[in-house]
C-alpha cells in the first residue's frame, strides 16, 4: 500500500514529528539502547580510528522499498533494474547492510572504513520474496537480487529487514517465506496485520492492530523474536508509546516513512521510537529531493556519514563531536 511522503527534510524534523505525536510516556527513553552490547570479541586489532576517519556518530541511511515491478505505477514502485543498480551503487560506495534490529541497538559490526545501510521492505509483496518449488528465490525478486549483489561484492552482506503484514508473501506462503528469511539472516519485523492507519484508531485499537501483526508472525514462524515495527502510512498512534510497548509486545525500534537519514544509534539525538527512512527513488523521480539517489549523493559529498572503526566494541569519532554522544555509550567511547 502507498504511504504518503512525509518530507521531514531534516533530522530535527523527524524528532519534531515524533514528539508532536506523543501524549503519553516517551517511547524513546533508552528502550533500544539497553539491549546494546559488544557484538563480538576481536582477535585482530582494527586500524586506528583516525587512519580510516572513523565517525560512528555519523548519519546512516535507512532505505525503504515496497514493490518491484517492470511497470511502476507510482513513486513507491521501482523496477528490478533500479533496485539492482541501487544495491550495486551502495556496494561500490562501501556500504554494508545491517538489519534494523542490529542498527537500533548499536550492534553494528562492519569492517573499518565502511558505512552501514539498513535495507527495509514494507507490505510483504511477492516481488520481494517469492520462492521457486525448490526453495530458491525467483529471478528479479528483491531477495534474489540482494543475493546476486553479495556474490559480486563479497563485503556486501545480503541481509535486510522485512516489515510484514498477515498472510505475508502469498505466492510462497507465510510459513515457508518467513522461515527462509530467518534461515538466511534476514530480520522479520512487524507492519501490523492489516496495514491500518494507527493514528485513526483509539489506543486499544492501535494496540490490537500491532499485537495481531506480531501474532501472525509468531504463528507463521514460531520462535521469531520481533523487535522492530514500521508504522503503516508513517502514522504514529496516540499516545506514541503504544508503538513501542503493549501487553504482549515491546519494540526496540519504530520506523517512520520520513525523508532523511537517521542519526547514529550512539548519538544523543537518536530516537528509537521514531526512526526516519528514505524512500528509494531515482534522481529525477517525483519528490526526488527526499529520495535515495539525492541523499546518497549528499552523504558521499559531505562529512556527516557514519564511518566504522572496525571494532563493534567501541564507538570512535572525532573529539569535536564529543557532545553528540549519548551518555549510554560513554564507556565504549573512543574520541580522537
Amino acid at each position: 500500500m502507498r504511504h504518503p511522503l512525509i518530507p521531514l527534510g531534516s533530522l530535527a524534523g523527524a524528532a519534531l514529528l515524533a514528539s508532536g505525536c506523543s501524549t503519553g510516556p516517551s517511547p524513546v527513553a533508552g528502550e533500544g539502547r539497553a539491549a546494546a552490547s559488544p557484538a563480538t570479541v576481536r582477535t585482530v586489532a582494527p586500524e586506528a580510528p583516525a587512519q580510516v576517519g572513523a565517525n560512528e556518530l555519523g548519519q546512516v541511511p535507512v532505505l525503504m522499498y515496497h514493490q518491484l515491478t517492470e511497470n511502476p505505477a507510482g513513486v513507491y514502485d521501482r523496477t528490478p533494474a533500479d533496485f539492482r543498480a541501487e544495491l550495486e551503487r551502495l556496494a561500490r560506495e562501501n556500504y554494508v547492510p545491517v538489519t534494523a534490529r542490529d542498527f537500533q541497538t548499536g550492534r553494528i559490526d562492519i569492517p573499518a572504513g565502511m558505512h552501514p545501510v539498513v535495507l527495509t521492505f514494507d507490505d510483504s509483496t511477492n516481488s520481494q520474496v517469492r520462492l521457486d518449488p525448490d526453495g530458491t528465490p525467483a529471478p528479479d525478486t528483491a531477495v534474489a537480487i540482494l543475493t546476486e549483489t553479495a556474490k559480486k561484492y563479497p563485503e556486501f552482506k545480503p541481509v535486510a529487514t522485512f516489515f510484514v503484514n498477515a498472510e505475508a508473501f502469498s505466492a510462497t506462503g507465510s510459513a515457508k517465506a518467513l522461515t527462509w528469511l530467518k534461515r538466511h539472516g534476514h530480520e522479520v519485523a512487524n507492519h501490523t496485520d492489516r496495514h491500518e492507519n494507527l493514528r485513526s484508531l483509539d489506543q486499544a485499537g492501535a494496540m490490537r492492530a500491532i499485537s495481531a501483526g506480531q501474532q501472525a508472525i509468531e504463528k507463521a514462524a514460531p520462535g521469531t523474536q520481533v523487535t522492530s515495527l514500521a508504522l503503516p502510512f508513517g502514522a504514529m498512534p496516540q499516545p506514541a508509546g503504544v508503538a513501542t510497548r503493549g501487553t504482549d509486545y515491546r519494540y526496540d525500534g519504530v520506523y517512520l516513512v520520513g525523508a532523511n537519514p537517521s542519526v547514529s544509534p550512539f548519538a544523543k539525538a537518536f530516537m528509537p521510537g521514531a526512526i526516519p527512512r528514505i524512500r528509494s527513488a531515482g534522481p529525477k523521480d517525483e519528490d526526488a529531493e527526499f529520495g535515495s539517489s539525492r541523499w546518497l549523493d549528499k552523504l558521499a559529498a559531505g562529512k556527516n556519514r557514519y564511518v566504522s572503526d572496525g571494532d563493534p566494541n567501541i564507538v570512535a569519532f572525532p573529539s569535536a563531536l564529543q557532545n553528540e554522544l549519548s551518555p549510554t555509550f560513554a564507556k565504549r567511547a573512543r574520541p580522537y
